[in-house]
């Protein structure tokens, strides 16, 4: 099981505060890497939660090869963000 189903199992429905991380992939052409998620059907960029313990810098090298087969290399720090219009239902 998952933390995040851990938690759910914990508290139900109730809105989690929780970390991630995502990469921005582009090629060589400068071609921006998107994928379809599997719970929205929205598009995005690989990411996912961070695991307990875990930085984000790990988060999103684990969660690019997970959902992608990548391994990345050298990662520069885009920005961060959060507020109400990135709340997920």
């Amino acid at each position: 099981m998952s933390y995040i189903a851990e938690l759910r199992a914990l508290i139900g429905h109730r809105p989690l505060v929780l970390a991630g991380a995502c990469a921005i992939v582009l090629d060589e052409r400068d071609r921006l890497l998107m994928q379809r998620r599997t719970d929205s059907g929205a598009w995005g960029v690989p990411g996912g939660g961070t695991d307990p313990g875990e930085d984000t810098e790990t988060t999103a090298r684990r969660e690019t090869a997970e959902e992608t087969g990548l391994e990345l290399g050298d990662l520069t720090l885009f920005g961060v963000f959060s507020g109400p219009g990135l709340f997920h239902h």
